[in-house]
């Protein structure tokens, strides 16, 4: 059995609304002691938008950090008070302007669980109908309607590069393959 880590303490060193970057310091039974540096969230939704016509949604948008555009699935944070569902169905509204009558939630997973202690649910969106939601305001989008064999060539070319939601279509790519 490996060892199990005893938590001595847990320090918050910056909060905001979306996560709380926290140092824990820790012992291993052996002796070691150090320092442990992670973000703490609420987790997020991620969804999987499927449409009548059976085509699938990505969004492209900017992404400041990396310094360019990523096409990828619908996700947001879970902010203090809300649900994973209630996540999926406003952001959904929000980054492609549908609301779905079936919203699944069929998976959940961990993004980068070295660093955060982040769950990601990710939900299965059909049935959609145009809704007149707008986006956050520092939010722009881009839809692409895609066949799951343009999923995959994105994939396979790099086109679509976020490990979110490359870990969501692995999920979910074998329930779009039985609707269609």
């Amino acid at each position: 059995m490996l060892k199990r880590w005893k938590k001595l303490g847990t320090k918050v060193l910056f909060k905001n609304p979306w996560w709380t970057y926290r140092m824990d310091t820790f012992s291993i039974p052996d002796g070691i002691t150090g320092q442990y540096h992670y973000v703490m969230t609420d987790g997020s939704s991620m969804i999987v938008p499927f449409t009548n016509e059976g085509k699938i949604i990505l969004v492209n948008q900017y992404r400041y950090l990396c310094e360019r555009e990523s096409l990828e699935f619908p996700c947001g944070s879970i902010k203090q008070g809300s649900s994973y569902l209630q996540t999926a169905q406003l952001e959904l509204a929000e980054e492609t302007g549908y609301r779905a009558e079936t919203l699944e939630a069929v998976a959940e997973f961990n993004p980068y669980n070295g660093v955060s202690s982040e769950i990601c649910q990710v939900f299965f969106a059909r049935n959609l109908h145009l809704t007149d939601v707008k986006a956050d305001e520092t939010e722009e989008f881009e839809l692409h309607f895609c066949s799951p064999a343009e999923i995959d060539s994105m994939i396979c070319t790099n086109q679509i590069r976020d490990g979110m939601s490359l870990a969501a279509w692995s999920l979910t790519r074998h329930l779009i393959c039985k609707k269609m």
